[in-house]
This record gives structure tokens, C-alpha cells and sequence, in this order.
């Protein structure tokens, strides 16, 4: 390789020969035969002595910077409008449109108000998620070592120029820990390795040389090739770069990264509610209109009436609070767990999730292995071969000048006391190469004068071949090396051979007739939080699955070793997935814990298997290798140290890479959804009973059951309370399952409740007819919607209570923000009619035997509403039982809060 570029003169290059952006025949589908390292200069219009001064500031010009394209983060205003895309918010102005158009001023003016209100304090979270995700992005690489010329006659000269700079055609040097800063060709290596994980999710440095590779491999294992994204692990090479900015294959990751495939856990609920919504206040006026017209021969007049009365069915703070509840959890998040929420109704769907995907490498394992064991010849525990593996890597880094020893060797060195390493003296070394697979370092043993010790190191089968055995005995010890491999560790072999003590340097001719000494085992290091957050996650009814590229061996034993068993079937590898069918492979997946082996392609189908069958999915990656996953699940997470393009897609960005925080962020999305559910839940049973008790009354009086005004007032006063929920704490029990809120558990529930709270406005009619007999026709009217207008808020404020807390909820407990503002609706009920703003609203004083009787029916619905969350939540029901885990229910089996009783925050 060295004799080829040496010989190749710039001067031969054809003068008519036009730079390009990126080489035509570059490693793409396998089987494709990939360019030699000639025509790839010919092609580019360049040498191994680089390119003059006067030719890089014209490519300059034409190609443009070598950076991404840059993203546009969306304004203030464009995330205003978005949220004017929530299908609830559109209701909501419908609404209002609505009573502008029957002049009820007052009631268009709320809803107006509160429209702007949810869509600022979203636009306002989303923003300032936005900029502390601009805040955590790193360039690819600053600067870089290139050989540039001033003239064609001069000498190459090596100097630091930006990364921007660069251009195709520019020959550059790399070195340890330096990140590749373009897609480049190799012309020299020494020692190559390169981390890939960026791009391929590979844990372990892959070797690189300038030999060109036959046709049939994929883009990422052409050996000459090497990608932005990537780094340099260990040794140095020299390299023509073929493409720059956009046109690299990290470039156009970034650029065609696929959008949401179909909507996330919570757009699916929102969509669900405001269509359960829509079909209720579509029907509510018509109904209003008919019955007066029909039976008290009032037309047109009760219009504002009808649509006060769809107005009041509507939960008007649905997007101030679901806005709150995100924006405050997403707030909380990043001040406390580093945990950036990009998109406010992902922490939603976070909560909602009872599966996350994720990769092994960096998440359950560090990017390093350990010594795990010292095996001798028969397979039993034996640490004088793990002390030879550690003296031939000592001596291999300090005699062959190696610029820092690999992953492996640091390892071995870890595992070894230093005495151990220096109790013999270095006399030579033969540094690993990767056609010979292995490491020799030769050493004088003390008081053996005369003689060398030649100490090998490597893989086993060439480590093996070299050794002085029979067949029978080496078939024996690679059956052992191969039982090793399979039980998910790295195996080194190591062998020995005694020499007479020479002056003249040792070769591999030297690796002849050796002593095998053992094998050596290496496991991944596992992450130190790991397994506490397993157990966390477990607990909190989310089933952990591995999506990686490793062997499932090596996947299998981490899942072990952090205390999550993984049984013989719940393992599936890429070429079991290629030959299921989409319907085969969602069955498997349900009941398939670690998929090995993986492409991006097979994880981003794994996902979606996981989603078809019911399961709201989360997925952690940080490689581009993991961007159609991270959008085909319903919230995308990546680490702040995951490349840029894939935090820009994710959903979430973590501060590390640690299970810890997706465990806060869980709890976080939980506690939101929670609030939510119990808002929507109170309101929408409390907001039914009243509007099918206005409907009765409507029947059976001969005056309007309450006023525009009277209405309006009385859903300021609901939801100025209601916004408490933002602020409320679940009980704990409501954190150790998904909270999931299905519109049809929604409806059934507030059906239910809604015609409980009916029946106590209709006995309330009774009340109101009793208490108020005699009194004179004069004052039937006002008195009734005093009357009327107190139960209602009494009620209100029993429902809150009664249904957040229920009969184990708060013993011992301090009134929380919802306990007082129930209490605030009971003072201002019973306060407000003989008020002096009572008369203005058409509210008059009621006597005292109202509020006796008044009492009493108050005593029966919440003896009523106890007896009926009795039913939906059975006493003995073991609080987090196994009965309400979606992870311990069949594959496929989703559980929601609803359908688990309804209960508040659940």
C-alpha cells in the first residue's frame, strides 16, 4: 500500500479530471464492487501530497462548508400556531365562534382566553426545551491535521485547519481520539481501530486498514472506509477525504431522518376524548332547542341557553391544564434529572409507556469490558494465565510504542497488581496486527539467565494453530473456547514458549511450537446503576427489552448478571426476524425480551410489532443507526452525548446515558397524566349530570333552569378550582402502573357518574320544590337558581374530594391544593346568592330549611359515590398486585386506568 501511493504523482492525474462531492462507487449495497484507491484520487482530482492552497478555496466556494445542515428551530410563534392544531383547542374556538354568534359575549371571551392561555404556556415549554437542546450541541470535531501546498512545485506541509474548511480531495492524519471529520478513504494506517457506535451501534472498535475488501460487505465493513461520526479508538492513519457537509452518509442521515410514522400514545387519547366531546355538544343544542320548543313553546330565545348549556358539558381548562401539568413536570425534570423534554407531550406518553427498547452497549454495559476469568487447559480457574495475558499486554504498550493500550489490554492490566507486572523485565515485542490476530511480547524471567520467555496473546483459534498439540487436544480447546463464546464473554487464548536468549530482534517466525497456557474470559463492565434501575422500571410495570447488534450470547449474560432473567425463548436474533411475517413477528416480539444481531431496519420493525400489539413504546438510542427506531416509537430518547442528528429527532434528552432518569422521567410523565385523567374524569361526570339536569329542568319548569350569565359564572368558578389538579400529588399507588387514559374506560366512567350527579340535581328539583312552596310566584325563579346554582357547586366540590381521594386516600394528610379549592367552591356556594353580587346575577337569599334538606341529599350522593367506587375498586384489591401490572399480563394485554376502576391519578 505504501509502495502504491508513494509511486502515484499528482502530476499523472488526467488535467481535465472535476472534483466531486462524494465518489461515484463508494461502499453502498453489498454486492456492489467498491472503487480501488486510484480511481478514487483520479476521481476526486487529488494525490497523496493533498491539494494546493489556491485549489481547497476554490472547492470552498463550490462544495460549501464542511458542517450539517442546519436545522431551524421553530419560533415563538410557529409553536403558538401548532398548538392551535390540538383538536381539543379547535373545539374549544368552534365554541366560542359559536357564542359570539348568539351574542353571548362573556361566554366567547372565557373560552377565547383560555384557548391563548394553553397555547402560550405550551409554545413557551416547547420553546425553552428547544434552546437547551441547541445548548447541548457539540461539533463533530473542531480542528483537523491537513496537507496543504502552497504551489504545485512546493512540499506538502502539515497544519491545523477547521473542521469547516475541509473539503473533498484534502488529505488528512488521524490519530488517537480524534472523531473522523468527513467521509474519508484510508492511503496509510498503522494500527488502525475505529469506534462506529455512532453508526452502527457496534460496542467494540472495529480494525481498518488501506487494503481494499471484496465485494458483498455492507458500507460500514469496507475496511478503507471510514465515515463522519466516527472515532479514532487506537493507532493513526492518513486519508483523502471524498465528502463533505451534507453529502456524507452522517450528513444525509441528518437530512432524511423519517418523521412520526402515525400518532403517539397521546395524540391516540386526545383524538379519542375531543371526538367523545364533539359528539355529546353537537347533540346537547339541538336537543335543548327541540324539547323547549315542543313543550313550553320557546323557539329561538333559549339558543344562548342551548349553547351555555354545550359550553358547560366542555372542559374549558383541558388545555390549560394539560399544558401545566407537562410544562411543570417537564420543568422539574430538567432542574432536577438533567432530563430535556422537547416535545411537552412526550412526558405523557413516557408515562403511558409499559415497554421500553433499548441498546445494551452504553445503557446495561459500559463501552468497556473487565477480566472475568483465567481459565488452564482443562477448564478450571486457573490466575496464572490472567497474570501472562496482563504481562504480554504491559510490555506489548511499553517495548512496540504503542500510543495507549486498547480496551482489552486495559482490561487485563486492571486485573493484575503491578508487582505482578514488573516481576519480569521486557526484551521485545511484536505488536497485534490484524491479519495475524495476535500479540507477542518477550521477557527475562529472573534467575533464568540465558533464557527468553515469549508470551502470546490473542485470539484463540490463531493462538491455537501456532501451539504444539495434536488434533485431538486442539479440537478439544477450541470445543472449550467456543462453550466460552457462547456464554456471552470475549475468549483470549494465551501461550508461552521458552527461548535461548538472543541480541537479534524476534519475528513471527517466532510464534512457532508454543505451550498453551489457557484461555482468558472478559465480560462487558456493567453499568453501575443499571441494576437498581431495572428493578425500578420493573416496579413501575415497564418490561425492559434489548434491541442490540452484539451476539445474544453477549447480551444474554448482561441481562443476567443485572438480576433480569432472560429465559431460552425470549431470545431472537436478525435472521429469525427477516424470516417472520409482520403479524408473526408482533406475536414474537410480546414475549421476546433480547433481539441480537440487529440492523437499524430490524429494530425500527421491532418497535412497530411492539405498537401493533397494543404496547406504548419507548425507545433509548444514540447512534444514527437508531433513528428509525427512535421515530417509530411512541417517544424517542436519546443522551446528550449521542450524536446530533439524534438528538434533534428525540423526544427526550437524557444528561447521561443512565436508566435512572427514564425511571424520573416515568414518574414525572405518571404524576402529569395522572392530573390530567382525574381532571378530565371529575369534570366531564360532574359537567354531564348537570347538562342532562338542565335538560329535565328545561321540561319541567316554565322559566330557564339557570341563566347564560348564572352559567358562565358558575364554570369560572369550576375552573378556577379545577387548575389545582396541575398541582396535585397521586398517590403512590397511581405511579407503579402506565397511566393510559382510553376514551371508551373514559366514557363508561363518566356516564356512570354523570347520571349519579343527575340524580342529585333532579332530587334537588324535589328539595327546591318543597323548600320554596308558598313562597309566592315572584320569587320562584331567582330562589330556584340560587338554589340550583349552590348545589352545583357543593357538588362539585364533593366530587373533587370524594373521587381524588376515595376511602384510603388521605388519612393523615393535610388538605392538598385540590382539598382547598373544594373547600373555597363550598364557601362560595353557599356565600355568593345572599351576597351582594347575588341579586346582579339573579341569585336571591333561600331560607334556612333549604340547606337542611339540602344536607341531606348532599349525605346520600356522597354515601352514593362511595358505594359506587366500591364497585370499581373491590376491597382486598392488592394495590400494585399482580392483577394490575400490564407487564405480568398476557402478550398484547393493555390495562388502563379506567378500566382498572377509574380511579383518580391512576
Amino acid at each position: 500500500m505504501a509502495e502504491t501511493t508513494a509511486a502515484f504523482d499528482r502530476d499523472a492525474r488526467p488535467p481535465a479530471a472535476a472534483a466531486v462531492s462524494a465518489v461515484d462507487g463508494a461502499p453502498g449495497d453489498p454486492g456492489v464492487p467498491a472503487p480501488t484507491l486510484l480511481e478514487v484520487l483520479r476521481r476526486l482530482d487529488t494525490g497523496p501530497r493533498g491539494l494546493t492552497e489556491h485549489e481547497a478555496e476554490a472547492r470552498l466556494s463550490r462544495f460549501g462548508a464542511n458542517t450539517l445542515p442546519a436545522r431551524r428551530a421553530a419560533g415563538r410563534s410557529r409553536l403558538f400556531v401548532r398548538g392551535l392544531r390540538d383538536p381539543f383547542t379547535a373545539v374549544l374556538l368552534c365554541l366560542g365562534l359559536v357564542s359570539a354568534a348568539v351574542l353571548a359575549w362573556g361566554t366567547a371571551a372565557v373560552i377565547l382566553f383560555l384557548v391563548v392561555v394553553g397555547c402560550v404556556l405550551r409554545a413557551a415549554g416547547e420553546y425553552r426545551a428547544d434552546r437547551s437542546t441547541a445548548a447541548l450541541r457539540e461539533l463533530v470535531a473542531t480542528t483537523v491535521t491537513v496537507l496543504r501546498r502552497a504551489d504545485e512545485e512546493a512540499a506538502p506541509t502539515a497544519r491545523e485547519i477547521p473542521v469547516a474548511d475541509l473539503v473533498p480531495g484534502d488529505v488528512i492524519r488521524l490519530g488517537p481520539g480524534d472523531l473522523v471529520p468527513a467521509d474519508v478513504r484510508l492511503l496509510r494506517t498503522s494500527g488502525l481501530t475505529v469506534h462506529q457506535s455512532a453508526l452502527t451501534g457496534e460496542s467494540a472498535p472495529v480494525p481498518k486498514h488501506a487494503d481494499g475488501a471484496p465485494p458483498g460487505n455492507g458500507p460500514f465493513d469496507q475496511p478503507q472506509w471510514c465515515f463522519q461520526g466516527s472515532g479514532i479508538a487506537s493507532g493513526s492513519a492518513t486519508a483523502v477525504v471524498t465528502a463533505t457537509g451534507a453529502r456524507t452518509r452522517f450528513g444525509a442521515a441528518h437530512g432524511r431522518a423519517p418523521g412520526r410514522p402515525r400518532p403517539s400514545a397521546f395524540d391516540r387519547s386526545v383524538h379519542g376524548v375531543s371526538w367523545i366531546l364533539v359528539r355529546f355538544m353537537l347533540l346537547t343544542p339541538p336537543l335543548v332547542l327541540m324539547a323547549n320548543a315542543a313543550l313550553r313553546d320557546r323557539g329561538l330565545e333559549t339558543l344562548p341557553f342551548a349553547v351555555a348549556v354545550a359550553v358547560g358539558l366542555t372542559p374549558e381548562m383541558l388545555p390549560v391544564l394539560v399544558t401545566t401539568c407537562l410544562a411543570r413536570g417537564a420543568a422539574l425534570l430538567a432542574r432536577t434529572r438533567g432530563v430535556i423534554v422537547r416535545r411537552l407531550p412526550a412526558l405523557y406518553d413516557i408515562g403511558a409507556a409499559d415497554v421500553l427498547c433499548l441498546d445494551k452497549t452504553g445503557t446495561l454495559t459500559q463501552d468497556r469490558p473487565v477480566a472475568d476469568r483465567g481459565l488452564g487447559p482443562d477448564g478450571r480457574d486457573d490466575p496464572e494465565v490472567l497474570r501472562w495475558a496482563a504481562l504480554n499486554s504491559w510490555w506489548t504498550l511499553q517495548l512496540a510504542d504503542l500510543p495507549e493500550p486498547d480496551a482489552l489490554d486495559e482490561a487485563l492490566l486492571d486485573a493484575v497488581g503491578e508487582d505482578d507486572l514488573l516481576a519480569h523485565d521486557g526484551v521485545a515485542a511484536v505488536p497485534f496486527t490484524p491479519a495475524r490476530r495476535l500479540a507477542t511480547a518477550v521477557v527475562r524471567t529472573p534467575g533464568r539467565l540465558g533464557t527468553h520467555t515469549l508470551v502470546v496473546k490473542g485470539d484463540a483459534e490463531a493462538v491455537l494453530a501456532r501451539c504444539a498439540l495434536d488434533d485431538e487436544e486442539r479440537a478439544r480447546l477450541r470445543d472449550l473456547a467456543t462453550r466460552q463464546a457462547e456464554g456471552g464473554v470475549r475468549v483470549l487464548a494465551v501461550a508461552t514458549a521458552e527461548r535461548p536468549a538472543r541480541t537479534r530482534g524476534y519475528t513471527e517466525a517466532d510464534e512457532r511450537g508454543l505451550a498453551f497456557r489457557g484461555l482468558v474470559t472478559l465480560r462487558d463492565a456493567l453499568a453501575p446503576t443499571a441494576a437498581e434501575a431495572l428493578k425500578v422500571l420493573t416496579g413501575q410495570g415497564v418490561t425492559v427489552k434489548v434491541l442490540t447488534g452484539d451476539h445474544p450470547g453477549t447480551a444474554v449474560r448482561a441481562c443476567r448478571d443485572l438480576g433480569l432473567p432472560v429465559p431460552d425463548d425470549a431470545v431472537l436474533t436478525a435472521g429469525a426476524i427477516d424470516t417472520r411475517t409482520d403479524a408473526e413477528l408482533t406475536e414474537l416480539a410480546a414475549r421476546t425480551m433480547v433481539f441480537a444481531r440487529c440492523t437499524p431496519e430490524h429494530k425500527a420493525r421491532v418497535v412497530r410489532a411492539l405498537r401493533r400489539a397494543g404496547h406504548t413504546v419507548g425507545f433509548l438510542g444514540d447512534g444514527v443507526n437508531d433513528l428509525p427506531a427512535l421515530r417509530a416509537a411512541d417517544v424517542g430518547i436519546a443522551p446528550q452525548g449521542s450524536a446530533d442528528v439524534v438528538r434533534e429527532r428525540a423526544d427526550m434528552v437524557l444528561a447521561e446515558k443512565d436508566l435512572t432518569a427514564i425511571a424520573h422521567a416515568i414518574d414525572a410523565g405518571r404524576h402529569a397524566g395522572g392530573n390530567i385523567a382525574t381532571y378530565l374524569r371529575i369534570t366531564l361526570s360532574s359537567n354531564l349530570g348537570n347538562v342532562i339536569a338542565m335538560l329535565c329542568a328545561g321540561l319541567l319548569l316554565p322559566f330557564l333552569p339557570m341563566l347564560p350569565a348564572q352559567v358562565l359564572a358558575q364554570n369560572l368558578c369550576f375552573d378556577a378550582a379545577q387548575l389545582t389538579f396541575a398541582h396535585d400529588r397521586p398517590h403512590s399507588r397511581a405511579l407503579r402502573r402506565p397511566t393510559t387514559l382510553h376514551p371508551r374506560g373514559l366514557l363508561r366512567f363518566i356516564t356512570r357518574f354523570g347520571l349519579l350527579n343527575a340524580v342529585a340535581d333532579v332530587a334537588t328539583f324535589a328539595v327546591l320544590a318543597l323548600a320554596l312552596h308558598g313562597l309566592g310566584r315572584g320569587v320562584d325563579e331567582p330562589a330556584f337558581h340560587a338554589g340550583w346554582f349552590t348545589e352545583n357547586l357543593l357538588t362539585q366540590a364533593l366530587v373533587m374530594v370524594v373521587l381524588r381521594t376515595g376511602r384510603r386516600g388521605a388519612r393523615g394528610r393535610r388538605p392538598g391544593p385540590v382539598g382547598w379549592a373544594a373547600l373555597a367552591l363550598a364557601v362560595i356556594g353557599l356565600a355568593l346568592p345572599p351576597s351582594p353580587l347575588g341579586p346582579p346575577l339573579g341569585l336571591a337569599a333561600l331560607p334556612a330549611v333549604y340547606y337542611l334538606l339540602l344536607g341531606a341529599v348532599l349525605a346520600l350522593y356522597a354515601a352514593a359515590l362511595l358505594a359506587a367506587r366500591a364497585r370499581h375498586e373491590p376491597p382486598g384489591t392488592p394495590v400494585g398486585g399482580a392483577a394490575s401490572r400490564p407487564s405480568q399480563l398476557p402478550p398484547g394485554t393493555r390495562v388502563s386506568a379506567d378500566e382498572e376502576g377509574g380511579r383518580p391519578g391512576s
